[in-house]
């Protein structure tokens, strides 16, 4: 019986290895291994001050300490690695990552490429010409609405040494901003249960141009990048610039770029079409 690959799943800014329950349930039907790895300061090591709680006290959860804090991409990186080491006992890997967990993918194929068999990036950042946070100023990221985070925010990241968001919030002007750049596509009572399943506290750290995807590591693995056809988060021409860089870097070896339609999140709820993609391709393997 040939050995079909492990899927290593990668969550994003804010979220933990619970965002990808409902997909592990439908790889785990079509006959898939996977693990969903929760990145230091993540899942069940992540802090949910009192204050956060009902009803709120935002004056304290804007000076209550995180685990978060001092995590770096290295550790991010370095939590990967270990799970990447023991799947790969069990046969070949697909390193699986969305949003910001492309950061740490990234950094992973940077430094242990034979430890994957394919990347996958869904909608997740894949720097290349640029450090991630310059992607920000650049013209396909100019329609962002970066306000939700901005209106929500608590506490100063550079006193906390973490980002805090009130994603409890009640304000319907936030969760409205919430809803447009995550989940426009899902219902209400969707959005909130997914936005339930974020934790307040994420790292700084988002690398360096030494972080970017390296040629001569990254570069050799074959790559799926799956684009999201109506994300707001990171739009698709953001995901498409991040494409053409990639494979101006590694021509021999450019992206299989394949699309599902629907939001930043709506994957994750509905995983139903993205579960039959990576199925997919771990028969390739």
């Amino acid at each position: 019986m040939r050995n079909l690959p492990t899927f290593v799943l990668v969550h994003g800014a804010f979220a933990n290895s619970f965002s990808f329950a409902p997909l592990q349930a439908r790889l785990a039907l079509l006959g898939h291994r996977s693990a969903a790895v929760d990145l230091p300061g993540h899942g069940f090591e992540a802090t949910f001050p009192t204050a956060y709680q009902a009803p709120q006290d935002l004056d304290a959860l804007a000076v209550e300490p995180g685990n978060i804090k001092g995590v770096t991409l290295a550790d991010n990186a370095a939590r990967v690695i270990e799970v990447l080491e023991r799947a790969k006992r069990n046969g070949p890997t697909v390193l699986v990552a969305h949003s910001r967990g492309g950061i740490t993918a990234t950094a992973v194929a940077n430094a242990r490429p034979e430890l994957i068999d394919r990347l996958v990036y869904v909608s997740a950042w894949c720097p290349v010409d640029l450090p991630v946070g310059d992607y920000y100023a650049q013209p396909e990221m100019a329609d962002v609405d970066a306000g939700a985070f901005a209106a929500t925010l608590v506490g100063n990241p550079a006193e906390l040494g973490l980002l805090r968001t009130n994603f409890r919030t009640a304000d319907p002007a936030s969760l409205a901003a919430f809803k447009r750049a995550f989940g426009a596509d899902l219902t209400d009572d969707e959005f909130r249960t997914f936005l339930n399943t974020f934790q307040p506290d994420e790292n700084l750290d988002v690398g360096t141009a030494a972080d970017r995807a390296q040629a001569a590591t990254w570069g050799r693995i074959p790559r799926t990048y799956v684009r999201l056809a109506d994300d707001t988060s990171i739009p698709p021409a953001a995901q498409d610039r991040m494409i053409r860089e990639a494979d101006a870097l590694t021509p021999d070896n450019p992206f299989d770029v394949r699309t599902l339609a629907g939001s930043h999140l709506r994957w994750l709820v509905h995983p139903e079409a993205a579960a039959g993609l990576l199925a997919a391709l771990a028969a390739t393997h």
